[in-house]
């Protein structure tokens, strides 16, 4: 069973075959003689359950060997295997190749047996205590959602576009923990729940906001960093939202005297791709967009904003397909549309806005309004 695998990596092969010898009736064991040998293998048919290192070994050592096989393999758990006993050998591979037991040659193996099972169990807890936080916190998210969903689906729908774009961002600039910048992007309307529905009706009618309700809005993203900084760790997802209105200047809030490179990176990325699609939403072009946005001095990192016109300047570039959005009955929408129109019920009540992705929450608010005032047909729906 792969996740049980464990790889012994050491330059002498009598000691490697003497491991796969003893140890193979009761354990999955795979072996390497250098470590490049064992990183080739940790990549190509890994991840193990445990690595073993000897300390000794020409070229990259034990100690520098489990640390790269950390970066590559963070559940892994590591053992250290030496005929060197010193202070200092056990120090480096505890602090920097982060090893779970430190062993001294000669071994017996019903010791090496022993370690070995207690590693195996350590690997046991770390993937359930990864698949448990995995599930809460997804389950997590997913209710966030889809009571903003519920609440208020044209907010929603402008969350599901921002992932969207994000998402794009992401791949075209290799972003590492892109997944933070999405959860941000997904959750950064969240705080939307704390603001009155007539207050956002206004905003959407485009009518002045009393002095109070300018600092509502302006407090938002604050206080959907709040509820996100409950879910364990959300932390860094929770600043990105909070800071996503912070301008790279300082000014705005929080007002607590960040500028620049201080503004988390994906708050300034959803700094500019927010704008970008309330720009949009008022029927400019991406275009004209961008040229407003480059004139607005202070509020953008100027190097978010020119990578990112540089990413749609090229998709700008691409030839349009030609499709256009398609008509179908209301029995036929399913979870994964995408709105290419308003839906209304049929005394014309407005119940979910175009862009909308369609989620089985959605799905069952939709056909619950069905069932009571009717929807008006046909319903359009961009194509696939």
């Amino acid at each position: 069973m792969q996740a049980s695998r464990i790889l012994f990596v050491d330059d002498d092969p009598n000691i490697l075959a003497g491991y796969q010898r003893s140890l193979r009736k009761r354990f999955s064991v795979a072996t390497a003689l250098n470590a490049d040998l064992g990183l080739s293998l940790i990549e190509s048919e890994g991840p193990f359950a445990v690595v073993v290192a000897d300390m000794q070994m020409p070229g990259t050592n034990g100690v520098q060997f489990l640390r790269k096989a950390q970066e590559k393999a963070p559940e892994t758990v590591r053992l250290m295997l030496t005929g060197n006993a010193d202070q200092k050998t056990a120090m480096e591979a505890v602090n920097e190749g982060h090893v779970f037991s430190f062993l001294t040659k000669p071994c017996s193996p019903e010791n090496l047996e022993l370690a070995l099972e207690r590693a195996l169990n350590q690997h046991r807890l770390v993937m359930a205590e990864k698949e448990l936080l995995e599930n809460t916190l997804n389950g997590a998210i997913k209710v966030l959602t889809d009571v903003l969903s519920m609440i208020d689906s044209k907010t929603f729908g402008m969350a599901e576009r921002l992932r969207e774009e994000v998402r794009a961002v992401a791949a075209w600039f290799n972003i590492s923990r892109a997944w933070e910048l999405e959860l941000g992007a997904m959750l950064s309307q969240i705080g939307y729940v704390s603001i009155p529905p007539i207050v956002i009706e206004k905003i959407r009618a485009g009518l002045s906001l009393t002095g109070v309700e300018k600092d509502m809005i302006a407090r938002m993203p604050q206080a959907g960093a709040a509820l996100i900084s409950n879910i364990p760790r959300l932390q860094s997802v929770a600043e990105i939202v909070r800071y996503q209105a912070k301008n790279f200047d300082g000014t705005g809030l929080p007002n607590d005297g960040f500028s620049g490179e201080d503004i988390p990176i994906g708050a300034r990325i959803l700094r500019v791709l927010i704008d970008l699609l309330k720009a949009e939403s008022a029927k400019k072009s991406r275009l004209e967009a961008f040229t407003e946005m480059r004139q607005s001095s202070g509020r953008y990192d100027p190097n978010v904003l020119q990578a990112i016109a540089a990413r749609f300047d090229i998709f700008l570039g691409q030839a349009p397909d030609g499709s256009e959005p398609k008509q179908i009955v209301f029995a036929d929408l399913q979870v994964g549309h995408v709105l290419a129109r308003d839906i209304r019920t049929k005394e014309g009540t407005l119940l979910m806005t175009a862009g909308n992705k369609i989620s089985p929450i959605l799905l069952q608010k939709l056909r619950n309004f069905a069932e009571l005032s009717g929807i008006q047909e046909p319903v359009w729906i961009q194509p696939n």
